[in-house]
């Protein structure tokens, strides 16, 4: 654990406030309830004083990219945190699902059976089983990860059946430079073709829209932590 900075530790925590603050007031234009979004901090690549401050500001649900990277930075503080929630929320390698299944609480980033496959195995293996997500590649895009908008509803359905998971969301990360809402609206519809509740969509430019179209939970690190750099 690095000692904090003091001005690091304010500024993280006033950011912070300034977020939940946002929720909640984005949650009560849509009539929502902002104790049914979680804020999740995504600290990938983010430095250790600042994720350090984050903890100290209350901060327990934390996003991550990299499976490696999440292991050097989470495997101690873990052990002095019990109730973090660690969440991983971008691309899973299959030769990398035992390590992801040993650390994380939540997989965001369900997408094909190979990784299905070796998510089961594993499971099975360690007696350990994060939530899942399906990720929906909502904007179509080659370079981008999850399961096509017209494929959702039978990969889940086949997650369920062919792999005995219980898929607790789905997923999204709208294309840059296109206006989010369309996409998260696309996320809640199928959602509810699939029977699932949890809806993780809404980053730091995005998420009081994504809040108004029903997320469960909203991505968010540079607004969060500020500019890496």
């Amino acid at each position: 654990m690095t000692d904090l900075v003091p001005d690091i530790a304010a500024e993280i925590a006033e950011r912070r406030t300034a977020i939940l603050q946002r929720i909640s007031a984005a949650a009560q234009t849509a009539r929502r309830s902002a104790s049914d979004i979680a804020l999740v901090a995504v600290s990938k690549v983010q430095p250790d004083d600042r994720v350090d401050a984050m903890l100290a500001a209350g901060q327990r649900v934390f996003g991550e990219n990299r499976v490696q990277e999440a292991q050097a930075r989470w495997t101690e503080r873990r052990q002095r945190y019990s109730d973090l929630e660690l969440r991983l929320v971008g691309p899973l390698q299959s030769n990398k699902a035992g390590d992801a299944v040993a650390l994380f609480d939540v997989i965001e980033t369900l997408d094909r059976d190979s990784l299905a496959r070796a998510l089961r195995k594993e499971m099975d293996k360690q007696g350990r089983t994060p939530r899942l997500y399906v990720q929906v590649n909502t904007g179509e895009e080659n370079q981008k990860s999850g399961i096509p908008p017209q494929e959702a509803v039978a990969f889940v359905e086949r997650m369920r059946l062919e792999y005995g998971f219980d898929i607790d969301g789905l997923m999204c990360i709208p294309p840059v430079g296109e206006p989010a809402g369309p996409h998260f609206a696309l996320l809640a519809d199928l959602s509810r073709a699939c029977g699932v509740e949890k809806l993780s969509m809404g980053m730091s430019g995005d998420f009081e829209t994504a809040i108004r179209f029903g997320a469960t939970s909203v991505r968010v690190g540079t607004a969060l932590f500020g500019e890496r750099g």
